[in-house]
């Protein structure tokens, strides 16, 4: 039986899983009508409704455990970057195309084996929500995996930026697979995934696409965290500004 400590938990963890899916969607969605041909711009799109479709999802449920008048709105439009608990990799400024694409990469890899995770919760919500959008993520891997392939075995230009972001982007992935208490006790229920435990087949998929793309793993030489406490980029702050300018200036409105 779930009681308050672990319905909190849940609504706690449910916000941090919306939070992820809505700041990677929001940047994703930058690339609409910026990507380099009517294709990608399009399938960007389709990349960035999904993670705000899981957003919604996420949010909805935490609504409905808090069960205070919040709903999936005011986790979206109502808080400030210090009261987001995304984490970082998700924030960071779209860069150029191969930057977007490795931070991809990196991301449905992760989401490949936290989704399967998921999907096994004790929580049934949580549960269904991971079977519908790992469906998702299989495509957004296989997009993600053969562009990069494309970019870091392709021209000299294209490998260099592309080994550029893997460079970059590598000491935010650490964030990925931290376990903080509320994780830990809610992966001792078996609602929560351990994330620590998906490191190794991560990293090891990793490795294949990026030697298949003749691209290096840099060293693990530093590690940036703080988002699941609330501690941002200031990249955050400026992309809540165009994220919530609407509904803040004019609060209650409905379509």
């Amino acid at each position: 039986m779930i009681d308050r400590q672990d319905s909190d938990d849940i609504l706690a963890y449910a916000v941090r899983l919306g939070d992820d899916a809505l700041v990677l969607g929001q940047r994703i969605s930058e690339w609409v009508s910026n990507g380099p041909f009517l294709e990608e711009d399009i399938a960007y799109a389709n990349v960035a409704l999904d993670f705000l479709g899981r957003a919604r999802m996420y949010y909805r449920y935490a609504a409905d455990l808090a069960r205070d008048g919040r709903d999936e709105d005011h986790f979206a439009y109502r808080r400030n970057e210090r009261e987001f608990t995304n984490l970082l990799i998700y924030e960071l400024p779209r860069g150029d195309f191969a930057f977007s694409q490795v931070r991809q990469l990196f991301v449905d890899l992760y989401n490949t084996g936290f989704l399967a995770g998921l999907g096994t919760s004790e929580d049934p919500q949580l549960a269904a929500i991971a079977a519908k959008t790992a469906k998702e993520t299989r495509y957004h891997l296989r997009r993600s995996r053969e562009w990069v392939l494309r970019l870091g075995d392709g021209t000299r230009e294209s490998h260099s930026r592309t080994q550029k972001a893997v460079n970059e982007l590598w000491g935010y992935t650490h964030e990925l697979f931290d376990v903080d208490p509320l994780e830990q006790r809610l992966a001792a229920r078996g609602v929560a995934v351990d994330n620590r435990m998906l490191r190794p087949a991560w990293y090891q998929a990793v490795s294949r696409v990026l030697d298949e793309a003749t691209l290096e793993i840099p060293g693990d030489d530093w590690a940036v965290r703080g988002g699941r406490d609330g501690y941002h980029t200031e990249s955050l702050g400026h992309l809540l500004t165009e994220l919530q300018y609407i509904h803040r200036c004019y609060p209650g409105c409905c379509w």
